[in-house]
């Protein structure tokens, strides 16, 4: 084989790589994508992430975590950014955005031609060790014809990728405030529990002392016994719920062990004086929702995915084998070697595989991911519209019993403790009002904790990210009248 052949063989390879562009950094570098979900997170919620790739860096967010909550009585906004930057599951969806990059990487990068050399008639004795040397270089065709196609596949992926990502990252700071909200409410009812089983425990006592000089008959005693028995099973459960609560809002946050040493409110915030509208929910949903933006490059994707279906519906593999073979032959004594170039063009039939299922195939894709986006847009808009209800109603609902019914049934326990001490009133009826009136701001309280609850779904509803339902409230199991629990 001469040397000018091998030379030409050789350079077919670096010939096509230069052909192909240079990977932008974008794609290559350690943080490829994270900065546009870091971009878009700050913008929705104005909360900062991190992309942790070494131990060191995950030491470092685990040590800054510690700062923010460790012996610390934390707000909504301190345990939203501890869980950014310290929950496992996020760092996971970062690095599927990193993995998406590196499959456009992949993409950009020009499949390896195969190189082949073969040695035939080898221990020839007249002619040394072989007879005959054929070298060839294979290069995928359609690789190269469709390399542009799917590239823009990888790109979109690669996007969908990124929304995602900041989907998950805005769902976990909703999930956080909200599991705050219900510890903080689960504490805050624990402690109107505590006051009603004071009071419970009084009225037992009290029933048990008149039934022993007979001015209470036994139907009064047990009736008294019974409702400080239910208290004290409420205030047992309420204990346990919020000891739930709070281990939800630990798991959110990613603790475990002392780091997990932390502290909530007793009560929520109080409601806030007045409420303004939240213009255009519907508009500013569709504009903003990164779940919808997901379901519209899913659509894309699917699109230029059926162009690169179509192009490779007969021909599912085009190979290009150029090479050249050396032949040495022996005559009169001298060795001559002839060199001829070789060319060959290796496909797939398409005898029974036509492409045809492929092609339905993906025409169905484009038709599923077309309707979920329109399912998508048409939920979008109803959340909305429900978030927006859930707000303004509840917060009525909330400033009802603040301004109405507390201010009630305070009023009847001051009146009542007048009449006691004027001999007026008995002192059973005097506890059944302090009763009345813990029950009351035990609703009261319910009703705050939805108002914030559908508080936070607002902005779920707005920018994607659901933030939970908010719980049924509980009715104020504080029994009233007659000592009677329900």
């Amino acid at each position: 084989m001469s040397a000018k052949t091998w030379h030409v063989l050789l350079a077919s390879p670096l010939v096509l790589a230069a052909c192909s562009a240079a990977v932008p950094e974008k794609f290559t570098s350690p943080q490829a994508g994270f900065q546009e979900v870091a971009s878009q997170t700050s913008a929705a919620i104005g909360k900062r992430t991190a992309f942790a790739q070494t131990q060191a860096q995950t030491e470092a967010l685990a040590e800054e975590v510690r700062q923010l909550v460790h012996g610390k009585t934390i707000s909504a906004d301190t345990a939203v950014q501890a869980a950014l930057l310290n929950n496992k599951g996020l760092q996971a969806s970062f690095a599927a955005v990193g993995l998406s990059a590196a499959d456009v990487w992949q993409q950009m990068t020009p499949e390896n031609p195969v190189v082949s050399i073969g040695l035939m008639g080898i221990g020839a004795p007249e002619l040394g060790l072989y007879r005959a040397l054929e070298s060839t270089i294979a290069v995928n065709l359609l690789d190269v014809k469709t390399r542009k196609q799917r590239i823009a596949v990888a790109e979109a992926r690669f996007q969908q990728a990124q929304l995602n990502a900041v989907n998950d990252t805005l769902a976990l700071a909703g999930q956080t405030r909200t599991a705050w909200i219900n510890s903080v409410a689960a504490f805050e009812r624990l402690s109107y529990l505590r006051k009603a089983s004071g009071t419970a425990a009084a009225g037992a006592e009290l029933a048990s002392q008149l039934g022993k000089t007979g001015a209470l008959n036994k139907a009064g005693q047990a009736r008294e016994f019974a409702f400080n028995a239910e208290l004290a099973g409420q205030l047992a459960r309420a204990r346990l719920e919020a000891q739930l609560a709070k281990e939800e809002l630990t798991h959110l946050m990613g603790l475990w062990g002392s780091d997990a040493s932390y502290y909530v409110p007793d009560a929520l915030p109080p409601l806030p004086k007045s409420l303004p509208r939240v213009a255009s929910i519907e508009k500013a949903a569709l504009a903003n929702r990164v779940d919808l933006k997901v379901a519209k490059l899913g659509l894309e994707a699917q699109a230029r995915a059926f162009g690169l279906t179509d192009r490779t519906r007969l021909v599912t593999d085009l190979e290009l084998i150029a090479g050249a073979e050396a032949e040495r032959e022996r005559e009169d004594g001298e060795t001559h070697t002839e060199t001829l170039p070789q060319l060959e063009l290796e496909f797939a039939i398409p005898v029974f595989d036509t492409g045809k299922a492929r092609m339905r195939k993906a025409e169905l894709a484009y038709l599923q991911a077309a309707n979920a986006l329109a399912e998508r847009a048409v939920n979008v808009r109803s959340e909305a519209r429900s978030a927006e209800l859930a707000y303004h109603s509840s917060y009525e609902i909330a400033r009802h019993y603040r301004d109405v019914l507390v201010p009630l049934r305070r009023t009847i326990e001051e009146e009542g403790l007048l009449s006691y001490n004027g001999m007026i009133t008995s002192t059973f009826e005097l506890l059944t009002d302090v009763r009345e009136k813990l029950a009351g701001s035990l609703e009261a309280a319910n009703a705050k904790r939805d108002f914030w609850l559908a508080q936070a779904n607002v902005s779920a509803a707005i920018y994607g990210g659901s933030a939970g339902s908010a719980p049924q409230s509980g009715s104020a199991e504080i029994a009233a009248g007659n000592g009677a629990g329900h």
